[in-house]
């Protein structure tokens, strides 16, 4: 079993092969948009489930994001993969920030917003 921040870096790495996979004019667009979403949650500045909530909090990190990144680099070509990952690779010897999204934080508060919203809705009736 691998370290906990050995797989740590290896998910950072990944889902900066994504993001750079998005960018490349190979990938698929049904992969693009796979990518896109992966990515806009994985550098979103806040979680869907926060962290404090015991067992779910970590759902989203230690479940739901691993397989969404791994299936998403088996139904992109090798080729892409390849480049991205070369890119993702020196973007992180340069020891650059992780990217941040904004569509990932305007998602994540759309649904909390709506969860509340359907919520309160049912408690009103």
């Amino acid at each position: 079993m691998k370290h906990p921040q050995a797989w740590a870096r290896v998910l950072k790495h990944d889902v900066l092969t994504l993001w750079f996979a998005l960018k490349h004019p190979q990938t698929p667009w049904h992969a693009r948009v796979c990518a896109a979403i992966v990515t806009a949650y994985a550098f979103s500045p806040i979680d869907l489930i926060p962290d404090f909530i015991p067992v779910l909090g970590l759902l989203d990190d230690l479940i739901l994001l691993p397989i969404g990144v791994w299936l998403l680099l088996k139904m992109l070509p090798d080729q892409v993969v390849s480049d991205s990952r070369q890119r993702a690779g020196a973007w992180l010897h340069q020891e650059q920030r992780k990217p941040r999204s904004l569509a990932g934080l305007i998602i994540v508060v759309s649904l909390w917003t709506l969860a509340a919203g359907l919520a309160y809705r049912s408690f009103l009736a």
